[in-house]
């Protein structure tokens, strides 16, 4: 009785061995993100904007490209800019691999950002760069669909700014969103994450 319930526990241990290496096994084709993995979120399907030249564009547009999307506009003092020379130096870092990605910044202030304000400013960072804007409610729609939170902020002058999410959507070659990662995650991490989408 003794010997087949140690039999029974070996088989027990043996059987729990074989499925951790068998599900070992599957996670290995699993890319590893610097950033946070959010496969399966689905977030940004519903994107349907017009590009700084004025062409209507949808994630399928962009389709076999890896997409790094952020939101964001071009009278923002620090976080854009800063984002912008960041993903410049991301695709110098990718070398020719750089063709196989598109930057998209989508405008959270349409009042201002015109598409000709919008396409000077993207492009003297990167000329594959593009900029997407809309109304008002198309640029509310984009952001709900990436869950991107953006809010006018009065200022003392009269004038205003923006509060906007500051973060790196990472959307596959078949539209779906794999990465969020934060805009201070530094060149080659992001460089990395989106090699891992390739």
């Amino acid at each position: 009785m003794f010997a087949s319930a140690a039999r029974r526990r070996l088989l027990q241990a043996c059987a729990a061995g074989a499925v951790a290496i068998a599900l070992g096994a599957c996670g290995e084709g699993k890319p590893s993100f610097k950033g946070s993995d959010i496969t399966g979120t689905k977030l940004g399907k519903d994107l349907a904007l017009t590009d700084h030249n004025g062409t209507a564009r949808t994630l399928k547009d962009f389709e076999g490209k890896v997409k790094v999307v952020f939101f964001g506009f071009t009278q923002c003092p620090d976080v854009c800019p800063t984002s912008l020379v960041e993903l410049a130096d991301v695709m110098k870092r990718l070398g020719p691999d750089a063709d196989r990605v598109q930057v998209l910044l989508i405008t959270v202030d349409p009042e201002r950002d015109t598409p000709e304000v919008l396409k000077q400013y993207v492009t003297s960072f990167d000329p594959r760069f593009l900029a997407l804007t809309g109304n008002a409610e198309q640029i509310r729609k984009a952001a709900a669909s990436f869950k991107a939170y953006y809010a006018k902020v009065p200022r003392k002058d009269g004038d205003y700014t923006m509060d906007h999410t500051a973060a790196f959507y990472l959307i596959d070659g078949k539209g779906d969103a794999r990465v969020l990662a934060n805009n201070n995650i530094g060149a080659e991490a992001l460089a990395h994450d989106i090699k891992a989408l390739f």
